[in-house]
Protein backbone atom coordinates (compact mmCIF):
# COMPACT_ATOMS: atom_id res chain seq x y z
CA UNK A 1 0.00 0.00 0.00
CA UNK A 2 2.72 2.46 0.92
CA UNK A 3 0.64 5.07 2.72
CA UNK A 4 -0.63 6.40 6.01
CA UNK A 5 -3.73 7.86 4.47
CA UNK A 6 -6.20 5.04 4.95
CA UNK A 7 -9.60 6.68 5.12
CA UNK A 8 -12.76 5.34 6.67
CA UNK A 9 -14.86 3.68 4.03
CA UNK A 10 -18.52 4.56 3.62
CA UNK A 11 -20.87 2.24 5.52
CA UNK A 12 -22.08 0.50 2.37
CA UNK A 13 -18.52 -0.59 1.49
CA UNK A 14 -17.83 -3.73 3.46
CA UNK A 15 -14.88 -5.48 1.83
CA UNK A 16 -11.18 -5.28 2.56
CA UNK A 17 -9.23 -3.11 0.18
CA UNK A 18 -6.33 -4.55 -1.72
CA UNK A 19 -2.66 -4.12 -1.01
CA UNK A 20 -0.29 -2.42 -3.43
CA UNK A 21 1.77 -4.21 -6.04
CA UNK A 22 5.41 -3.53 -6.90
CA UNK A 23 7.53 -4.53 -9.87
CA UNK A 24 11.18 -4.04 -10.83
CA UNK A 25 13.13 -5.08 -13.94
CA UNK A 26 16.81 -4.88 -14.94
CA UNK A 27 17.70 -6.10 -18.44
CA UNK A 28 21.46 -6.58 -18.60
CA UNK A 29 21.33 -6.72 -22.41
CA UNK A 30 19.99 -3.17 -22.57
CA UNK A 31 16.48 -3.83 -23.86
CA UNK A 32 13.66 -1.49 -22.87
CA UNK A 33 11.73 -2.83 -19.88
CA UNK A 34 8.62 -0.62 -19.78
CA UNK A 35 6.43 -3.17 -21.54
CA UNK A 36 7.52 -5.94 -19.15
CA UNK A 37 6.65 -3.71 -16.18
CA UNK A 38 3.31 -2.85 -17.80
CA UNK A 39 2.29 -6.49 -18.19
CA UNK A 40 3.61 -7.31 -14.73
CA UNK A 41 1.50 -4.53 -13.23
CA UNK A 42 -1.46 -5.75 -15.24
CA UNK A 43 -1.07 -9.14 -13.51
CA UNK A 44 -0.88 -7.33 -10.15
CA UNK A 45 -3.90 -5.12 -10.82
CA UNK A 46 -5.92 -6.95 -8.16
CA UNK A 47 -3.58 -5.46 -5.53
CA UNK A 48 -4.59 -1.87 -6.27
CA UNK A 49 -6.88 -0.01 -8.65
CA UNK A 50 -6.48 3.61 -7.60
CA UNK A 51 -3.34 4.64 -9.47
CA UNK A 52 -0.27 3.21 -11.14
CA UNK A 53 3.05 4.27 -12.58
CA UNK A 54 6.31 3.25 -14.23
CA UNK A 55 9.78 4.85 -13.98
CA UNK A 56 12.73 3.74 -16.16
CA UNK A 57 16.31 4.73 -16.83
CA UNK A 58 18.98 3.76 -19.36
CA UNK A 59 22.07 2.49 -17.54
CA UNK A 60 24.15 3.26 -20.64
CA UNK A 61 22.72 6.74 -21.08
CA UNK A 62 22.57 10.00 -19.16
CA UNK A 63 22.97 9.14 -15.47
CA UNK A 64 20.40 11.54 -14.04
CA UNK A 65 17.73 10.95 -16.68
CA UNK A 66 14.64 9.05 -15.53
CA UNK A 67 11.54 8.76 -17.70
CA UNK A 68 8.34 8.21 -15.76
CA UNK A 69 4.60 8.26 -16.16
CA UNK A 70 1.95 7.81 -13.48
CA UNK A 71 -1.66 8.78 -13.02
CA UNK A 72 -4.94 7.88 -11.42
CA UNK A 73 -6.66 4.82 -12.87
CA UNK A 74 -6.17 1.22 -13.88
CA UNK A 75 -3.06 0.08 -15.74
CA UNK A 76 -4.83 -0.06 -19.10
CA UNK A 77 -6.38 3.37 -18.45
CA UNK A 78 -3.14 5.11 -17.52
CA UNK A 79 -0.90 3.57 -20.19
CA UNK A 80 -1.27 3.43 -23.97
CA UNK A 81 1.17 2.58 -26.78
CA UNK A 82 2.18 6.24 -27.12
CA UNK A 83 3.14 7.04 -23.53
CA UNK A 84 4.52 3.54 -22.94
CA UNK A 85 6.74 3.89 -26.02
CA UNK A 86 8.31 7.03 -24.58
CA UNK A 87 9.61 5.17 -21.52
CA UNK A 88 13.08 4.21 -22.76
CA UNK A 89 15.39 2.34 -20.42
CA UNK A 90 16.64 -1.08 -19.40
CA UNK A 91 16.14 -0.55 -15.66
CA UNK A 92 12.82 0.32 -14.10
CA UNK A 93 10.25 0.03 -11.33
CA UNK A 94 6.46 0.03 -11.34
CA UNK A 95 3.61 0.27 -8.87
CA UNK A 96 -0.14 -0.22 -8.57
CA UNK A 97 -1.66 1.58 -5.63
CA UNK A 98 -4.35 0.27 -3.36
CA UNK A 99 -7.75 1.89 -3.50
CA UNK A 100 -9.02 4.13 -0.70
CA UNK A 101 -11.97 6.43 -0.24
CA UNK A 102 -9.67 9.39 0.49
CA UNK A 103 -6.31 10.92 -0.40
CA UNK A 104 -6.86 9.89 -4.01
CA UNK A 105 -4.42 12.25 -5.68
CA UNK A 106 -1.92 11.94 -8.47
CA UNK A 107 0.81 13.21 -6.14
CA UNK A 108 0.43 10.07 -4.04
CA UNK A 109 0.86 7.77 -7.03
CA UNK A 110 4.09 5.80 -7.28
CA UNK A 111 6.88 5.15 -8.15
CA UNK A 112 8.54 8.07 -6.42
CA UNK A 113 11.52 9.59 -8.24
CA UNK A 114 14.09 11.69 -6.35
CA UNK A 115 17.01 13.64 -7.78
CA UNK A 116 19.80 14.28 -5.31
CA UNK A 117 23.58 14.78 -5.23
CA UNK A 118 24.36 11.10 -5.77
CA UNK A 119 22.10 10.79 -8.82
CA UNK A 120 18.55 9.52 -9.06
CA UNK A 121 16.45 7.20 -6.99
CA UNK A 122 13.22 5.52 -8.07
CA UNK A 123 11.21 3.59 -5.50
CA UNK A 124 7.96 1.65 -5.16
CA UNK A 125 6.63 0.48 -1.80
CA UNK A 126 4.00 -1.93 -0.57
CA UNK A 127 3.26 -1.78 3.14
CA UNK A 128 2.61 0.52 6.06
CA UNK A 129 5.04 2.01 8.57
CA UNK A 130 4.05 2.43 12.20
CA UNK A 131 6.65 5.15 12.91
CA UNK A 132 6.15 7.18 9.73
CA UNK A 133 4.68 10.23 11.50
CA UNK A 134 7.63 10.41 13.90
CA UNK A 135 10.20 10.04 11.12
CA UNK A 136 8.40 12.56 8.97
CA UNK A 137 8.40 15.18 11.72
CA UNK A 138 12.14 14.67 12.23
CA UNK A 139 12.78 15.22 8.53
CA UNK A 140 10.54 18.27 8.37
CA UNK A 141 12.40 19.91 11.24
CA UNK A 142 15.65 19.48 9.31
CA UNK A 143 14.25 21.19 6.25
CA UNK A 144 12.68 18.39 4.24
CA UNK A 145 9.79 19.42 2.01
CA UNK A 146 7.29 16.66 1.24
CA UNK A 147 5.26 16.43 -1.93
CA UNK A 148 2.95 13.59 -0.86
CA UNK A 149 1.09 12.30 2.20
CA UNK A 150 2.40 8.74 1.87
CA UNK A 151 4.92 7.08 4.17
CA UNK A 152 6.80 5.82 1.10
CA UNK A 153 8.26 9.31 0.70
CA UNK A 154 9.67 9.08 4.22
CA UNK A 155 11.50 5.90 3.22
CA UNK A 156 12.82 7.47 0.00
CA UNK A 157 14.13 10.53 1.86
CA UNK A 158 15.93 8.37 4.40
CA UNK A 159 17.54 6.27 1.69
CA UNK A 160 18.72 9.43 -0.11
CA UNK A 161 20.11 10.93 3.10
CA UNK A 162 21.85 7.72 4.12
CA UNK A 163 23.39 7.48 0.65
CA UNK A 164 25.43 10.62 1.37
CA UNK A 165 27.38 8.74 4.06
CA UNK A 166 27.27 5.24 2.53
CA UNK A 167 29.62 3.58 0.07
CA UNK A 168 26.78 1.96 -1.90
CA UNK A 169 23.07 2.46 -2.41
CA UNK A 170 22.32 -0.95 -0.93
CA UNK A 171 24.17 0.10 2.23
CA UNK A 172 21.97 3.21 2.31
CA UNK A 173 18.86 1.04 2.00
CA UNK A 174 20.11 -1.08 4.90
CA UNK A 175 20.71 1.95 7.13
CA UNK A 176 17.29 3.38 6.27
CA UNK A 177 15.64 0.02 6.94
CA UNK A 178 17.08 0.04 10.44
CA UNK A 179 15.15 3.23 11.16
CA UNK A 180 11.75 2.34 9.75
CA UNK A 181 9.31 0.09 11.60
CA UNK A 182 6.37 -1.75 10.14
CA UNK A 183 5.58 -3.55 6.93
CA UNK A 184 7.37 -2.97 3.65
CA UNK A 185 8.35 -4.60 0.40
CA UNK A 186 10.54 -2.18 -1.58
CA UNK A 187 11.92 -2.08 -5.08
CA UNK A 188 14.55 0.63 -5.52
CA UNK A 189 16.14 1.78 -8.78
CA UNK A 190 19.51 3.52 -8.59
CA UNK A 191 21.51 4.59 -11.66
CA UNK A 192 23.15 1.15 -12.00
CA UNK A 193 21.38 -1.22 -9.61
CA UNK A 194 18.00 -2.74 -8.81
CA UNK A 195 17.41 -3.40 -5.12
CA UNK A 196 14.67 -5.32 -3.34
CA UNK A 197 14.04 -5.19 0.40
CA UNK A 198 11.56 -6.91 2.66
CA UNK A 199 10.77 -6.05 6.27
CA UNK A 200 12.23 -8.37 8.93
CA UNK A 201 8.84 -9.92 9.69
CA UNK A 202 8.04 -10.57 6.03
CA UNK A 203 4.57 -9.00 6.21
CA UNK A 204 4.57 -8.21 2.50
CA UNK A 205 5.62 -10.61 -0.28
CA UNK A 206 8.44 -10.08 -2.77
CA UNK A 207 9.96 -12.57 -5.19
CA UNK A 208 12.78 -12.76 -7.74
CA UNK A 209 12.56 -13.95 -11.35
CA UNK A 210 14.75 -14.27 -14.42
CA UNK A 211 14.26 -14.42 -18.19
CA UNK A 212 17.42 -14.72 -20.26
CA UNK A 213 19.58 -11.84 -18.94
CA UNK A 214 16.70 -9.85 -17.48
CA UNK A 215 16.01 -9.99 -13.73
CA UNK A 216 12.72 -9.21 -12.04
CA UNK A 217 11.35 -8.32 -8.62
CA UNK A 218 7.59 -8.64 -8.11
CA UNK A 219 4.99 -8.79 -5.38
CA UNK A 220 3.66 -12.10 -6.67
CA UNK A 221 4.80 -14.97 -8.85
CA UNK A 222 1.79 -14.50 -11.15
CA UNK A 223 3.48 -11.34 -12.49
CA UNK A 224 6.59 -13.35 -13.39
CA UNK A 225 4.57 -15.99 -15.21
CA UNK A 226 2.67 -13.34 -17.17
CA UNK A 227 5.91 -12.06 -18.75
CA UNK A 228 7.49 -15.49 -19.24
CA UNK A 229 10.03 -15.16 -16.43
CA UNK A 230 11.27 -18.08 -14.36
CA UNK A 231 10.69 -17.86 -10.64
CA UNK A 232 14.00 -18.04 -8.78
CA UNK A 233 13.05 -17.57 -5.13
CA UNK A 234 11.37 -15.28 -2.63
CA UNK A 235 13.22 -12.44 -0.99
CA UNK A 236 13.59 -13.56 2.61
CA UNK A 237 12.01 -11.59 5.45
CA UNK A 238 14.64 -9.02 6.44
CA UNK A 239 16.74 -9.56 3.31
CA UNK A 240 18.08 -6.91 0.95
CA UNK A 241 18.97 -8.14 -2.55
CA UNK A 242 21.04 -6.16 -5.04
CA UNK A 243 20.85 -6.95 -8.76
CA UNK A 244 23.55 -5.67 -11.10
CA UNK A 245 25.47 -6.94 -14.16
CA UNK A 246 28.69 -7.03 -12.14
CA UNK A 247 27.38 -9.02 -9.19
CA UNK A 248 24.23 -10.76 -10.40
CA UNK A 249 22.03 -11.30 -7.35
CA UNK A 250 23.77 -10.34 -4.12
CA UNK A 251 22.19 -10.79 -0.72
CA UNK A 252 22.43 -9.11 2.67
CA UNK A 253 20.50 -10.83 5.45
CA UNK A 254 21.57 -8.45 8.22
CA UNK A 255 17.96 -7.61 9.10
CA UNK A 256 16.70 -11.20 9.09
CA UNK A 257 15.06 -12.45 12.26
CA UNK A 258 14.69 -16.07 13.25
CA UNK A 259 12.00 -17.91 11.28
CA UNK A 260 9.87 -18.14 14.42
CA UNK A 261 9.64 -14.35 14.57
CA UNK A 262 8.55 -13.81 10.97
CA UNK A 263 4.92 -12.78 10.56
CA UNK A 264 3.57 -12.93 7.04
CA UNK A 265 0.20 -11.32 6.49
CA UNK A 266 -2.26 -14.22 6.51
CA UNK A 267 -4.62 -12.27 4.27
CA UNK A 268 -2.26 -12.68 1.35
CA UNK A 269 -3.34 -16.32 1.42
CA UNK A 270 -6.97 -15.74 2.37
CA UNK A 271 -7.82 -12.86 0.06
CA UNK A 272 -5.20 -10.47 -1.35
CA UNK A 273 -2.98 -12.58 -3.59
CA UNK A 274 -4.06 -14.19 -6.83
CA UNK A 275 -4.76 -17.91 -6.38
CA UNK A 276 -2.19 -18.82 -9.05
CA UNK A 277 0.62 -17.21 -7.02
CA UNK A 278 2.98 -18.86 -4.56
CA UNK A 279 4.27 -16.87 -1.58
CA UNK A 280 7.23 -18.13 0.43
CA UNK A 281 6.87 -21.53 -1.19
CA UNK A 282 3.19 -21.95 -0.31
CA UNK A 283 0.46 -22.08 -2.95
CA UNK A 284 -2.26 -19.47 -2.40
CA UNK A 285 -4.75 -21.76 -4.13
CA UNK A 286 -3.92 -24.72 -1.90
CA UNK A 287 -4.16 -22.51 1.19
CA UNK A 288 -7.71 -21.54 0.25
CA UNK A 289 -8.59 -25.16 -0.48
CA UNK A 290 -7.26 -26.02 2.98
CA UNK A 291 -9.37 -23.29 4.56
CA UNK A 292 -12.49 -24.74 2.94
CA UNK A 293 -11.62 -28.24 4.07
CA UNK A 294 -11.14 -27.06 7.66
CA UNK A 295 -14.49 -25.25 7.57
CA UNK A 296 -16.16 -28.48 6.45
CA UNK A 297 -14.46 -30.39 9.27
CA UNK A 298 -15.17 -27.85 12.00
CA UNK A 299 -18.51 -26.35 10.87
CA UNK A 300 -20.41 -29.08 8.98
CA UNK A 301 -24.01 -28.64 7.89
CA UNK A 302 -26.41 -30.55 5.66
CA UNK A 303 -26.95 -28.79 2.34
CA UNK A 304 -27.46 -29.31 -1.39
CA UNK A 305 -24.87 -26.93 -2.86
CA UNK A 306 -21.61 -25.23 -1.85
CA UNK A 307 -20.81 -21.95 -3.57
CA UNK A 308 -18.24 -19.20 -3.19
CA UNK A 309 -18.67 -15.44 -3.26
CA UNK A 310 -16.49 -14.45 -6.24
CA UNK A 311 -13.62 -14.45 -6.53
CA UNK A 312 -11.77 -15.07 -3.28
CA UNK A 313 -14.43 -17.39 -1.86
CA UNK A 314 -14.38 -19.81 -4.79
CA UNK A 315 -11.35 -21.94 -3.91
CA UNK A 316 -12.41 -22.24 -0.27
CA UNK A 317 -15.88 -23.31 -1.43
CA UNK A 318 -14.29 -25.98 -3.60
CA UNK A 319 -12.29 -27.19 -0.60
CA UNK A 320 -15.45 -27.38 1.49
CA UNK A 321 -17.13 -29.39 -1.24
CA UNK A 322 -14.17 -31.77 -1.59
CA UNK A 323 -14.13 -32.46 2.15
CA UNK A 324 -17.88 -32.69 2.70
CA UNK A 325 -18.96 -34.39 -0.51
CA UNK A 326 -21.62 -31.72 -1.09
CA UNK A 327 -21.64 -30.64 -4.75
CA UNK A 328 -19.84 -27.41 -5.66
CA UNK A 329 -21.62 -25.00 -7.97
CA UNK A 330 -21.68 -21.44 -9.29
CA UNK A 331 -24.49 -19.42 -7.72
CA UNK A 332 -23.36 -15.89 -8.59
CA UNK A 333 -22.70 -13.93 -11.75
CA UNK A 334 -20.07 -11.25 -11.23
CA UNK A 335 -19.88 -8.22 -13.51
CA UNK A 336 -16.22 -8.22 -14.53
CA UNK A 337 -16.46 -4.73 -16.02
CA UNK A 338 -17.14 -2.93 -12.76
CA UNK A 339 -13.78 -1.52 -11.72
CA UNK A 340 -12.34 1.58 -10.14
CA UNK A 341 -14.40 3.92 -12.32
CA UNK A 342 -17.70 2.39 -11.24
CA UNK A 343 -20.11 5.24 -10.39
CA UNK A 344 -21.39 4.57 -6.89
CA UNK A 345 -25.19 4.36 -6.61
CA UNK A 346 -27.11 7.30 -5.25
CA UNK A 347 -28.03 7.16 -1.58
CA UNK A 348 -31.55 5.97 -2.38
CA UNK A 349 -30.11 3.03 -4.34
CA UNK A 350 -27.07 2.19 -2.25
CA UNK A 351 -28.76 -0.66 -0.42
CA UNK A 352 -28.93 -2.52 -3.72
CA UNK A 353 -25.59 -1.27 -5.05
CA UNK A 354 -24.01 -4.69 -4.53
CA UNK A 355 -26.34 -6.07 -7.23
CA UNK A 356 -24.57 -4.00 -9.87
CA UNK A 357 -21.44 -6.04 -9.19
CA UNK A 358 -22.99 -9.38 -8.23
CA UNK A 359 -26.22 -11.23 -8.96
CA UNK A 360 -27.59 -14.61 -7.91
CA UNK A 361 -28.38 -17.27 -10.52
CA UNK A 362 -31.92 -18.34 -9.68
CA UNK A 363 -31.77 -21.61 -11.58
CA UNK A 364 -28.75 -22.67 -9.50
CA UNK A 365 -30.17 -21.92 -6.05
CA UNK A 366 -33.97 -22.13 -6.22
CA UNK A 367 -35.30 -24.56 -3.62
CA UNK A 368 -31.82 -25.58 -2.45
CA UNK A 369 -29.98 -25.44 0.84
CA UNK A 370 -26.91 -23.34 0.09
CA UNK A 371 -23.56 -23.15 1.86
CA UNK A 372 -22.11 -19.74 0.97
CA UNK A 373 -18.34 -19.33 1.48
CA UNK A 374 -16.80 -15.86 1.74
CA UNK A 375 -13.33 -14.73 2.78
CA UNK A 376 -14.27 -12.32 5.58
CA UNK A 377 -16.93 -10.21 7.27
CA UNK A 378 -15.94 -6.68 8.24
CA UNK A 379 -19.06 -4.66 9.05
CA UNK A 380 -21.57 -7.23 7.81
CA UNK A 381 -23.57 -5.01 5.48
CA UNK A 382 -22.44 -6.60 2.21
CA UNK A 383 -22.65 -10.17 3.53
CA UNK A 384 -26.23 -9.57 4.66
CA UNK A 385 -27.21 -8.29 1.24
CA UNK A 386 -25.68 -11.30 -0.49
CA UNK A 387 -27.54 -13.68 1.84
CA UNK A 388 -30.75 -11.81 1.08
CA UNK A 389 -29.97 -12.00 -2.63
CA UNK A 390 -29.78 -15.80 -2.44
CA UNK A 391 -33.04 -16.06 -0.52
CA UNK A 392 -34.81 -13.77 -2.96
CA UNK A 393 -33.56 -16.08 -5.71
CA UNK A 394 -35.36 -18.97 -4.00
CA UNK A 395 -32.74 -20.53 -1.74
CA UNK A 396 -34.46 -22.62 0.94
CA UNK A 397 -31.60 -22.12 3.42
CA UNK A 398 -28.36 -20.12 3.40
CA UNK A 399 -25.51 -21.27 5.64
CA UNK A 400 -22.61 -18.81 5.73
CA UNK A 401 -19.06 -20.02 6.25
CA UNK A 402 -16.12 -17.60 6.46
CA UNK A 403 -12.58 -18.69 5.51
CA UNK A 404 -11.01 -16.45 8.16
CA UNK A 405 -11.60 -15.99 11.89
CA UNK A 406 -13.69 -13.05 13.16
CA UNK A 407 -12.04 -9.61 12.96
CA UNK A 408 -11.66 -8.30 16.51
CA UNK A 409 -8.75 -5.85 16.23
CA UNK A 410 -7.51 -3.24 13.70
CA UNK A 411 -4.46 -3.78 11.49
CA UNK A 412 -1.56 -1.31 11.44
CA UNK A 413 0.53 -3.05 8.81
CA UNK A 414 -1.26 -2.38 5.54
CA UNK A 415 -4.68 -4.01 5.67
CA UNK A 416 -7.47 -1.50 6.18
CA UNK A 417 -9.29 -3.30 8.96
CA UNK A 418 -11.05 -0.38 10.69
CA UNK A 419 -11.40 0.64 14.29
CA UNK A 420 -12.83 -1.98 16.64
CA UNK A 421 -16.16 -0.20 17.03
CA UNK A 422 -16.74 -0.66 13.29
CA UNK A 423 -16.09 -4.41 13.37
CA UNK A 424 -19.29 -6.41 13.65
CA UNK A 425 -17.58 -9.34 15.40
CA UNK A 426 -16.23 -7.04 18.12
CA UNK A 427 -19.71 -5.81 18.93
CA UNK A 428 -21.80 -8.95 18.37
CA UNK A 429 -21.80 -12.66 19.15
CA UNK A 430 -21.76 -15.17 16.30
CA UNK A 431 -25.47 -15.87 16.85
CA UNK A 432 -26.23 -12.15 16.73
CA UNK A 433 -24.20 -11.76 13.53
CA UNK A 434 -26.04 -14.71 12.01
CA UNK A 435 -29.36 -13.03 12.75
CA UNK A 436 -28.18 -9.70 11.32
CA UNK A 437 -27.07 -11.44 8.11
CA UNK A 438 -30.35 -13.32 7.88
CA UNK A 439 -28.43 -16.61 7.55
CA UNK A 440 -29.60 -19.98 8.82
CA UNK A 441 -26.20 -20.66 10.36
CA UNK A 442 -22.76 -19.01 10.52
CA UNK A 443 -19.31 -20.48 11.01
CA UNK A 444 -15.81 -18.95 10.96
CA UNK A 445 -12.42 -20.55 10.42
CA UNK A 446 -10.80 -21.30 13.75
CA UNK A 447 -7.70 -19.24 14.62
CA UNK A 448 -5.88 -22.48 15.44
CA UNK A 449 -6.23 -23.57 11.80
CA UNK A 450 -4.33 -20.64 10.30
CA UNK A 451 -0.77 -22.00 10.49
CA UNK A 452 -2.00 -25.38 9.27
CA UNK A 453 -3.71 -23.64 6.37
CA UNK A 454 -0.31 -22.27 5.15
CA UNK A 455 1.80 -25.37 5.81
CA UNK A 456 3.20 -24.11 9.10
CA UNK A 457 4.50 -20.70 8.00
CA UNK A 458 4.85 -18.11 10.75
CA UNK A 459 2.08 -15.55 10.26
CA UNK A 460 0.58 -12.40 11.75
CA UNK A 461 -2.78 -12.98 13.49
CA UNK A 462 -3.04 -9.57 15.15
CA UNK A 463 -6.40 -8.62 13.62
CA UNK A 464 -7.93 -11.78 15.10
CA UNK A 465 -6.15 -12.02 18.47
CA UNK A 466 -4.89 -8.52 19.30
CA UNK A 467 -1.37 -9.95 19.69
CA UNK A 468 0.87 -8.24 17.14
CA UNK A 469 4.42 -9.27 16.14
CA UNK A 470 5.62 -5.80 17.18
CA UNK A 471 4.17 -3.25 19.55
CA UNK A 472 1.44 -1.30 17.75
CA UNK A 473 1.68 2.49 17.57
CA UNK A 474 0.43 4.55 20.50
CA UNK A 475 -1.36 6.87 18.07
CA UNK A 476 -3.58 5.71 15.22
CA UNK A 477 -1.23 6.27 12.29
CA UNK A 478 -3.70 5.11 9.68
CA UNK A 479 -5.42 8.46 9.14
CA UNK A 480 -4.17 11.10 6.73
CA UNK A 481 -1.02 12.70 8.16
CA UNK A 482 -2.01 16.29 7.44
CA UNK A 483 -5.45 15.78 8.91
CA UNK A 484 -3.82 14.56 12.11
CA UNK A 485 -1.40 17.48 12.58
CA UNK A 486 -3.88 20.30 11.92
Amino acid sequence: MGQNDIAKKPPYMDKLNEECGVMGVYDFDGHDVASDIYYGLFALQHRGQESCGIAVSDTNGQQRKVDSHKDMGLVNEVFNPENLGKLKGNLGVGHVRYSTAGASTRENAQPLVLNYVKGTLGMAHNGNLINAAELRRELEYTGAIFQTTIDSEVIAYHIARERLESKTVEEAVLHAARKIKGAYALVVMSPRKLIGARDPFGFKPLCIGKRDRAYFLASETCALETIGAEYIRDVLPGEIVTISPEGGIQSDTTLCLSEEKSARCIFEYIYFARPDSRIDGVSVYNSRINAGRFLAMDSPVEADLVTGVPESGNAAALGYSMQSGIPYGIAFMKNSYVGRTFIKPKQSFRSDGVRVKLNAIKEAVNGKRIIMIDDSIVRGTTSGRIVNMLKEAGAAEVHVRISSPPFLWPCYFGTDIPERDQLIAYQKTIDEIRDILGADSLGYLRVERLEEMVDGLAICKGCFTGTYPMEPPKEDIRGDYYDRIK
